[in-house]
């Protein structure tokens, strides 16, 4: 009996260090993959979607509609205070485009939201094949994964925005950068794991038809 039970808590002790190395070892590579620097995108898409959380995440996006690399751009989780006339002086572009090209989404409270928020504006506005995605280059991995599940068939390109208050190159030596990056982390996987179960009970279910016919019999 004995034996039994020391082999069980053997098993359980050498489950949970395996759970623990592959979550650190996963958090170790999210931190390295977080960009330390902006680039340019070289590419001129359907649309641009800032993810509100900072004003320079709204400022880029609007230098990218202004300088003509996306033909429509969509403000997502925009505080409900925020009024449309305040945002139209303070964006780099013009009163006219922002007239004609700037949406803004006030439905969203989180990113799983902007993601619902991104796709029902893509689809009013016709954007099928190609979106930059403008978010903090920490909150961008999670961003990616919750609108490419809300837009499977959008080539997404992300355009990260570095952050001055939170340095990811610091993670190792700063506590507090540590912190929050494996708050973003845990966040992260929570998205993957949502998003996946999501996807695999949408494939898993009858057709709308099917259901039709079962239940009509």
């Amino acid at each position: 009996m004995a034996s039994a039970v020391r082999k069980a808590a053997c098993a359980i002790f050498a489950c949970g260090a395996f759970v623990a190395m592959a979550l650190l070892l996963g958090f170790t590579s999210f931190a390295l993959s977080l960009p330390r620097e902006e680039f340019s995108i070289p590419v001129q898409a359907e649309g641009v979607v800032a993810l509100t959380g900072g004003s320079d995440r709204v400022l880029d996006a609007a230098t990218l509609l202004a300088s003509g690399q996306a033909r429509r751009m969509l403000i997502t989780g925009v505080n409900p205070s925020t009024r449309s006339s305040l945002l139209a002086k303070i964006l780099p572009v013009s009163r006219e485009l922002f007239d004609c090209c700037v949406d803004l989404g006030y439905q969203a409270l989180d990113t799983a939201g902007n993601a619902r928020e991104t796709r029902d504006w893509a689809r009013a506005h016709n954007i099928t094949r190609t979106l930059i995605v403008v978010t903090s280059n920490y909150h961008m991995p999670r961003a990616l994964v919750e609108i490419s599940a809300a837009l499977p068939n959008v080539e997404l390109y992300p355009f990260p925005v570095v952050s001055e208050h939170i340095n990811v190159a610091d993670w190792v030596s700063d506590l507090r950068v540590a912190r929050f990056i494996g708050k973003e982390y845990v966040k992260y996987v929570g998205s993957l794991l949502r998003t996946k179960l999501f996807r695999e009970s949408e494939e898993s279910e009858p057709p709308p038809q099917l259901r039709h016919s079962v239940a009509s019999e």
